[in-house]
């Protein structure tokens, strides 16, 4: 299997490959590209289910590559964040920030999330084409998760190319180079902080406590990095896919514009029909595994694909529908187990609202260019579009 984000038609419709792989076997040995190691990649639902609940396949990875030589640079509060730690240490992390992703701590958000939505939508021509990746589906999030960790508005632009840059796929002195350039800035923003506390959620993780054991500085900016950059990617692919699938299905467009009070009970199909990530993030055999019938040994890597799962015909009937009527709770776009993305609800009501103010504020919307001829973003891990121009 070669590497699918070198080729454009994966990248604008990756389904067709992903049903030809689960349908040989939804797990089978693939090359990584990680060092010369081999992967395992996950296609079937209750497989990828199971892998990722399953203890045996750590996420530690700075133990998978412990003596190995790599020629990465990636700042050590990047390569090693939660999503790369195991419990114990995994739980304590997570601990710390869960109470600022509730339902209750994102309904208080909601206002800001509604205004700050309108204030960009004011900007959008009553007549014209704008592009809604760059004039929604990018700056909500990101203005949403900054003012959250109290990241100034100046700063932002940059904070949000670098994010960008983590994920250029093909690129690793790029991705590298992203890596000091957030941890560094989160460095330098923490101990403004601590000079000129605010009530920001990263000035809460700085006084934050487990018991007597307080986060140390590397802990401190990874934990920064990681809300910053998680905390608006997954929404902004989310908007751009969830929107580009109603324009390409009239049908339940209309519905949602006539009952827009539907659009909360259809978030999770949008999520499941096409999800904003592709390709969890990196997981190791810890012993020999058998997931789907294959013994998979000890040491290797296990590549969970979420968006192939998502659309495995065992689980869901018809999965290559977008059906508004699906129940599509338990899909695998936010994960499953002790590492589902803590900022679920987060994205959920962003998405919620953008999608709400969207359908009433330009009923007439549409797609100024055929879907043939978007854009999407070369990366393994994300599914998103690079740019959507739809017309006013």
């Amino acid at each position: 299997m070669s590497d699918p984000t070198t080729d454009p038609a994966f990248l604008r419709d990756p389904y067709p490959t992903y049903a030809a792989l689960r349908s040989k076997c939804p797990v089978q040995q693939v090359p990584s590209g990680l060092g010369g190691h081999s992967s395992y990649l996950v296609t079937g639902f209750e497989e990828a289910r199971e892998a990722l609940a399953d203890p045996r396949l750590s996420k530690d990875t700075a133990a998978f590559f412990a003596g190995k030589e790599s020629r990465r640079r990636l700042h050590p509060a990047v390569a090693h964040n939660m999503l790369a730690t195991d419990p114990p240490e995994h739980t304590r992390l997570r601990r710390l920030v869960t109470g600022s992703f509730t339902t209750r701590a994102v309904e208080e958000l909601r206002p800001f999330i509604a205004r700050t939505t309108d204030a960009l939508l004011d900007q959008w021509p009553a007549e014209g084409s704008v592009d809604l990746v760059a004039e929604l589906a990018v700056p909500l999030p990101v203005i949403v998760i900054c003012e959250l960790l109290g990241i100034p508005e100046p700063d932002r632009a940059e904070v949000r190319r670098w994010s960008g840059e983590l994920f250029a796929s093909g690129a690793p002195a790029v991705i590298d180079a992203a890596s000091h350039s957030l941890a560094d800035y989160m460095t330098g923003l923490i101990a403004n902080k601590r000079s000129r506390p605010g009530q920001a959620l990263l000035d809460s993780l700085i006084a934050a406590r487990d018991g007597d054991d307080r986060l140390s500085e590397e802990e401190l900016v990874s934990l920064g990095v990681l809300l910053l950059v998680a905390g608006h990617e997954t929404t902004t692919n989310f908007l751009g896919n969830a929107v580009l699938a109603l324009l390409q299905h009239p049908s339940e467009l209309q519905r949602l514009r006539q009952y827009p009070a539907e659009i909360t009970s259809s978030l999770d199909e949008l999520l499941r029909y096409d999800s904003p990530i592709s390709t969890a993030t990196f997981r190791f055999t810890t012993e020999a595994v058998t997931l789907g019938g294959i013994e998979i040994p000890a040491g290797k890597p296990v590549l969970v694909a979420v968006g192939a799962a998502n659309r495995d015909p065992a689980r869901w009937p018809n999965p290559d529908e977008l059906d508004l009527d699906r129940v599509a709770a338990g899909h695998l776009s936010f994960g499953h187990g002790i590492h589902r993305c803590v900022g679920a609800p987060l994205a959920k009501a962003e998405a919620d609202i953008a999608l709400r103010k969207l359908l009433t504020r330009f009923p007439d919307m549409q797609l100024a260019v055929p879907a043939e001829q978007l854009t999407w973003r070369r990366t393994r891990l994300v599914r998103g579009l690079a740019a959507l121009p739809v017309l006013t």
